[in-house]
């Protein structure tokens, strides 16, 4: 690649990201998940598109879909609250397992009987479309107010029923026969364990770690958090366990430990969220021709009945039978199983296996994603209400960040006093900030607190300042003019002033 290439290639890449990031406001008022939006830049500027790129490449597009899987699932484990799904595990851990099994064996047999499908291909679909998104589940239930036992289970069983699901359809797609129930049984139990020993234990020891080694910059700590996501991932799979498991579990684990820089934490995992899912559904828009689907868009329509309408609800039913929840939770659930970009990631497994009719398969998965998330992302809040499990009027659960403060006109000034400064010993009274500034916290030893007027600062100590627009130059400046001159600063910058006034009178008399 040289120079040039280079350069075009970064063009192209960072206007499709700004065009992706612009579609999120449509997703967001629309309610549709915004991997549509995504796949639809794919196909735009794909071989059948406007700009013809030709990309048929399904094992990059494997590679580059399970490293993308793997940021989205450690941003969601460091954003779910370890409060809300606590009470559901059991069920999502039943969703995650028996659920599966069920809505594999229903879908597989009705791609089998209804469109004719050898059962190879149809186990694999069934096995594909079984998972549940966890990027599309995360981006519209946060959105949507419901009993957090529901949105606890739907949230954990898409962390969860990754790891199964490709234990089984990487066991469908092999060239010689499939092995027998209970050795697929055996296999998925051992590797969820493995990985989710490797999962807590990378979660574990990576939390103790950063809140024990005081690192030399604030941006080190989201850095180090993704990467123990990473290495956890990586080393479930390599001990031939479930990687998927292992990084939600260390994700989760590392979410809900008092970390350093913890808001900081998740704003970085959830841009790189972002950029992963970006990058995930273009690719997969570009590895589709849409030339080929109308010859399938009939027979995934009638996969995707029996999966929403027969596979989903009796997986739902039956695995949480020993729960005793409502029906209508029950219902929501069955209709709030999203697929997204992880079914079709999967449906590249086959193809790059080089199963028979591995190509329909993928049109299949494709177009079933597409149909059933344009039906089942918007009308999900209107079932909630219908069923009258939405509170539109309940206070949702409050989320901060850190946010510029220029949408607020002001700054935030973050004041570190270093040694050797005459601001050390002087009270904050003393600072006579101007109006409009003020100190607001004071961290000191590791400790914060709000600080009185007759708080004595510190060498070492670090200092958050907030002051309005019209007043940010002068606070920064007297606060410069109080690390050099002390508690004096005033009346030297006062003398000065009136020395000043006084030669510019004499002059201009």
């Amino acid at each position: 690649m040289t120079v040039h290439q280079l350069n075009e290639l970064l063009l192209i890449c960072s206007l499709v990201l700004l065009i992706a990031v612009a579609a999120v406001r449509i997703s967001s008022r629309s309610g549709l998940p915004s991997l549509l939006l995504y796949l639809g830049i794919g196909i735009a500027i794909g071989q059948d598109g406007m700009f013809g790129v030709r990309f048929d490449d399904a094992e990059l597009t494997q590679v580059i879909g399970y490293a993308a899987l793997v940021v989205i699932l450690a941003e969601g484990g460091l954003g779910t609250q370890w409060k809300d799904i606590k009470p559901a595990l059991p069920a999502a851990a039943a969703l995650a397992t028996v659920g599966v099994a069920v809505s594999v064996g229903v879908t597989a047999a009705g791609a089998h009987y209804l469109v004719g499908l050898e059962w190879r291909q149809s186990l694999i679909i069934g096995a594909v479309v079984t998972s549940t998104d966890a990027a599309a589940v995360f981006s519209v239930l946060r959105k949507v107010p419901l009993p957090s036992r529901v949105t606890g289970a739907l949230e954990a069983e898409s962390g969860f029923n990754d790891a199964p699901v490709v234990i089984l359809v990487v066991a469908f797609s092999t060239t010689g026969p499939v092995d027998a129930w209970y050795v697929l049984v055996g296999q998925i139990i051992l590797e969820l364990a493995i990985g989710a020993v490797v999962g807590l234990a990378a979660g574990w020891l990576g939390a103790y770690g950063l809140r024990h080694v005081a690192l030399p910059a604030s941006g080190l700590y989201p850095i180090a958090v993704m990467a123990i996501a990473v290495v956890a991932y990586a080393a479930g799979a390599m001990a031939h366990g479930s990687g998927f498991l292992a990084v939600y579990l260390a994700s989760m684990l590392l979410g809900n430990s008092r970390l350093p820089h913890a808001p900081a934490n998740r704003g970085f995992a959830e841009g790189l969220g972002w950029i992963a899912q970006i990058g995930m559904f273009v690719l997969l828009g570009l590895l589709v021709t849409p030339s080929e689907l109308t010859r399938d868009f009939w027979s995934a329509v009638v996969v995707g009945l029996v999966l929403t309408l027969v596979a989903r609800p009796l997986g739902v039913l039956i695995s949480l039978l020993p729960f005793r929840i409502p029906w209508q939770e029950q219902m929501l659930m069955s209709w709030a199983g999203l697929r997204g970009a992880v079914p079709i990631i999967f449906a590249t497994i086959p193809m790059v296996s080089g199963i028979e009719g591995s190509d329909r398969v993928f049109n299949i998965v494709f177009i079933l994603v597409v149909v059933y998330t344009l039906v089942q992302g918007p009308t999900l809040p209107w079932l909630a209400k219908a069923l009258r499990l939405g509170e539109p009027t309940a206070a949702a659960d409050l989320g901060i960040e850190s946010a510029p403060l220029e949408r607020l006109r002001g700054h935030l000034l973050s004041v570190a006093i270093p040694k050797g400064s005459k601001m050390h010993g002087v009270e904050v009274a003393e600072l006579r900030l101007p109006s409009g500034s003020a100190v607001t916290l004071v961290v000191r030893d590791g400790t914060s607190f709000v600080p009185l007027p007759s708080t004595v600062l510190r060498r070492g100590d670090e200092l958050l300042v907030v002051a309005t627009d019209p007043v940010r130059d002068a606070a920064e400046r007297r606060l410069r003019a109080v690390a050099r001159g002390g508690k004096l600063a005033y009346w030297l910058e006062a003398g000065e002033g009136r020395e000043g006034r006084d030669s510019r009178g004499g002059r201009d008399g």
